[in-house]
C-alpha cells in the first residue's frame, strides 16, 4: 500500500483572477453567494482541470445520538479521498468526494460511495480561499467477500437468488441512494439538495474548541469545511427492496455510530496539502483505483481511517452481538421472503 508524501509547496503554474472578475461571488459578511455561477455536470468537464487541492486529512464528525451533544464523535477518513479541481485561473470544474468499506470479515464490505452530481465554484490560491457548491448522491451497497465463511456463502447465496427478482444493492449500479440537504447554517440558499463547501473550520456549538487529534496545521496547507443534512432512503417502487434496503442501513448505522442517520448531521474539515497538478487520466480513473483497493484488499490504497473517538478520546465501539442481531435480521427477512 502506498504512502502520499504531501505537498508543501504549490506548484507553478497558478495564474488566478476568475474570482476577481467575479466580484458577485466573493465573500461579503461571511458569506459567499453562488447562486449565479451555472453548475456543471460533475465528470463532463474534466479535461478543464489542471491543478488540485488533495484531502490528505479528512476529519468528520458526527452525532451517535439525536440532540446529546456528549455522544458527539470524530474520525479520520483514510487520505485522499477527496480532491477540489480546477484551473489555472481558479474556477472549479469537478470534485472527488468520499469513498468508504466496512469489512465484515466472510461476509463481504458494505461502501458508501458520495456520488457527486454537479458542482459549482472557485478557488483562490492567493488568499487560500475557496467556495464550491455541490449536489450529491450517497449510494450505499454491499460486496462479496473472496473468502467467505459458511454464513457468508448461504447470505450471498440468498442475495443472489432473490436478486433475479429484485435489484438488491449488492453492487453499485443498484446501491441504496439517500437524499441528502444542506443545513439551518445555510437557509438563504433556495435550493435544499445544495451543499457547500467554505472556508474555515467546523466546530460543534457545544465545543470550546476542536479535539487536537483532528488538527493539523503543522502539516496541511489550508482547510475548508462543510456539512450536510442526512435524509430519507430514496425510494425504488419494490416494497421488498424498500424493507431490505432499511435494514442494510440499520446494518451501517449500528456499525458506523449512526453516521448516516435520518435528521442527523455529517460535517467534515477538510484539510488539504499545497496544491498540485492534474493528471487527468489518473483523475478518471480514482474512483476505480479506491473501489479495487477497497474490494480487494478491504483497506484503503493510500492509508486507513483512524479510529472512531469522542471527544476526550475515548474510542467508540459497538458490540459484536449487536452486529450480528442486525445480521440475522438481515438474513431473517430474506428467508421469509423467497
Amino acid at each position: 500500500m502506498s504512502k502520499i508524501i504531501p505537498n508543501h509547496t504549490p506548484a507553478r503554474g497558478w495564474k488566478g483572477g476568475f474570482i476577481k472578475k467575479h466580484p458577485e461571488l466573493q465573500y461579503k459578511d461571511g458569506i459567499a453567494d453562488l447562486s449565479s455561477l451555472p453548475f456543471n455536470d460533475n465528470l463532463d468537464k474534466i479535461d478543464n482541470i489542471k491543478r488540485q487541492q488533495r484531502v490528505l486529512w479528512p476529519e468528520f464528525t458526527w452525532l451517535t445520538k439525536h440532540n446529546d451533544p456528549k455522544s458527539r464523535c470524530f474520525q479520520m477518513f483514510a487520505p485522499d479521498i477527496s480532491r477540489a479541481g480546477y484551473d489555472n485561473v481558479g474556477q472549479n470544474w469537478a470534485v472527488i468526494c468520499p469513498q468508504q468499506g466496512t469489512y465484515i470479515k466472510g461476509f463481504g464490505t458494505i461502501n458508501v460511495e458520495v456520488t457527486v452530481v454537479k458542482q459549482r465554484g472557485w478557488v483562490n490560491e492567493t488568499d487560500k480561499s475557496l467556495a464550491i457548491d455541490m449536489v450529491v448522491r450517497p449510494k450505499i451497497w454491499f460486496s462479496k467477500d473472496a473468502n467467505q465463511s459458511a454464513l457468508g456463502k448461504l447470505f450471498w447465496g440468498a442475495f443472489e437468488l432473490a436478486n433475479k427478482l429484485h435489484h438488491l444493492p449488492i453492487n453499485k449500479n443498484q446501491a441504496i441512494i439517500l437524499h441528502t440537504h444542506r443545513t439551518e447554517k445555510m437557509k438563504h440558499v433556495e435550493d435544499p439538495e445544495v451543499i457547500f463547501v467554505r472556508d474555515k473550520l467546523y466546530t460543534p456549538k457545544a465545543l470550546d474548541h476542536l479535539p487536537a487529534f483532528t488538527l493539523h496545521n503543522n502539516k496541511a496547507w489550508n482547510y475548508a469545511n462543510l456539512e450536510v443534512g442526512i435524509g430519507d432512503i430514496a425510494k425504488t417502487g419494490d416494497d421488498f427492496v424498500d424493507s431490505f434496503n432499511q435494514l442494510v442501513m440499520n446494518l451501517f448505522n449500528l456499525g458506523s455510530g449512526n453516521m448516516l442517520e435520518k435528521g442527523g448531521v455529517l460535517a467534515w474539515n477538510v484539510w488539504v496539502d499545497a496544491p498540485t497538478k492534474v493528471n487527468q487520466t489518473e483523475w478518471r480513473n480514482h474512483a476505480q483505483y479506491w473501489r479495487r483497493s477497497i474490494d480487494v484488499d478491504h483497506a484503503s490504497p493510500d492509508g486507513n481511517a483512524s479510529k472512531v473517538r469522542y471527544a476526550d478520546g475515548t474510542e467508540f465501539s459497538v458490540a459484536e452481538e449487536l452486529i450480528e442481531d442486525a445480521l440475522k435480521a438481515i438474513w431473517k427477512f430474506i428467508k421469509d421472503h423467497i
